[in-house]
């Protein structure tokens, strides 16, 4: 019998901003031993509603049955399941890092250069880097940065959008209203 292949995926879960929804998603993820990589919580492109995006390796069987459990808790509008070929992502991270190590080998400017990062804060007690970019560009600067005794570092959970033209929760929303109004209509007569 061979296994289905084990991938990246995001979900991401559309839901009004509820207390507890995290926690409801993670338990989802849980009872199917899937490890929860990253998670952001973000306002979506459609007012008062919110967007939870989490990616986990796992086969697209199990995936699928996820998302299906995740749609069927009350707060959830809809959730969607998507790989890395359906999605634009990037992460950003923060590196910390004495600022008199980084002054000792004038290497500043060509850390910077080489991975295209940001200076955002720069005192005589610490330098803070910024990157933006895929989780294998961060680590990369991390990498770079190791030597130069860094101090701090924290990387934001994956954002995301598809790449389809077509804003598949806005259709779902635009379907829904246009049944709730057929309802009321058939109420009417």
């Amino acid at each position: 019998m061979t296994h289905p292949e084990r991938q990246l995926f995001t979900v991401t879960v559309y839901s009004e901003n509820c207390v507890g929804l995290l926690n409801q998603v993670s338990v989802i993820f849980t009872r199917r031993c899937l490890n929860i990589e990253d998670v952001t919580a973000s306002a979506s492109s459609v007012s008062d509603i919110h967007k939870l995006t989490l990616t986990t390796w796992a086969d697209r069987p199990t995936m699928e049955k996820v998302v299906r459990q995740i749609e069927k808790r009350v707060d959830v509008i809809r959730a969607f399941l998507y790989t890395d070929d359906d999605i634009v992502y990037q992460e950003i991270a923060l590196y910390k890092v004495p600022t008199a190590r980084l002054l000792e080998t004038g290497d500043v400017e060509d850390i910077v250069r080489h991975h295209g990062a940001r200076i955002l804060e720069m005192t005589p007690e610490y330098t803070v880097f910024e990157k933006t970019g895929h989780p294998w560009e961060t680590e990369a600067l991390l990498d770079s940065l190791r030597s130069y005794d860094i101090r701090q570092f924290v990387r934001s959970g994956r954002v995301a959008v598809t790449k389809s033209p077509v804003e598949y929760v806005d259709l779902f929303l635009e379907q829904q209203e246009q049944r709730r109004r057929r309802i009321i209509d058939g109420l009417e007569c």
